[in-house]
């Protein structure tokens, strides 16, 4: 059985490297942040302990076992889906990668631990540059505005959407009155193109009005670099 000591040391190392991986995740505004990255490392480290040494004649694998099983329900409140595309993947991955460092900060194995680490944050922020390089998916926008009625207005947005590279996903018409009809538009915006652009572009359509753009702005600032 490990003195006090050395108890305490495994227990700050994973509550360390769980932090330092919890960082990223905070900076990046996921779902599964600081406190929560540094949780799952701490929480895994103590079981994997308790496992070790809290119960004589036993086999600690059991417990890690069951660690690794009961890190997925966890992983699975972090995944949705929105417009048939899967999001949280790569939070929930994270969770359960960090486990795994709390586990091996438990059994002393600090050198793979931490380089561990090292290799999920170069996963987490020099991989994801090179992804949206070379497998460029549009941007998403929820576009609402107001139209008069007409036989050529829907084709009207999509030309002003097309001048800028934008297109139309899905497409929801609403009767407001005799004259006017409501167009609530999912958009794919171009990684090159801005809020501001798509905006511009709306209010050149004839009639437009009460114009509403909704966007998840954290892509902006990955983008532009802050």
């Amino acid at each position: 059985m490990p003195n006090a000591l050395d108890l305490m040391l495994r227990l700050l190392v994973a509550l360390v490297l769980g932090a330092i991986v919890g960082l990223e995740r905070e900076r990046q505004e996921r779902a599964a942040g600081l406190r929560t990255v540094t949780m799952v490392s701490l929480g895994s480290c103590l079981f994997t302990i308790v496992g070790a040494y809290g119960f004589p004649n036993t086999d600690p694998s059991r417990v890690a076992a069951q660690i690794v099983t009961g890190i997925g329900f966890l992983g699975a409140g972090t995944i949705f889906l929105r417009k048939d595309l899967v999001r949280g993947l790569t939070t929930a991955a994270t969770i359960w990668a960090v486990a795994a460092i709390g586990m091996a900060a438990g059994t002393s194995r600090y050198f793979e631990a931490a380089f561990t680490t090292l290799l999920i944050l170069g996963v987490l922020m020099v991989l994801k540059p090179i992804e949206r390089r070379f497998f460029k998916r549009p941007n998403e926008a929820q576009v609402s505005l107001v139209v008069p009625r007409g036989e050529g207005e829907v084709e009207k947005v999509r030309a002003a959407l097309a001048a800028i590279g934008a297109f139309p996903m899905s497409l929801r018409i609403h009767e407001l009155s005799e004259t006017d009809d409501r167009l609530e538009i999912d958009v794919g915006l171009p990684h090159n193109r801005t809020t501001s652009e798509l905006l511009r572009q709306l209010r050149a359509v004839e009639g437009a009005r009460q114009i509403l753009i909704s966007r998840d702005l954290v892509e902006d600032r990955i983008r532009a670099g802050n």
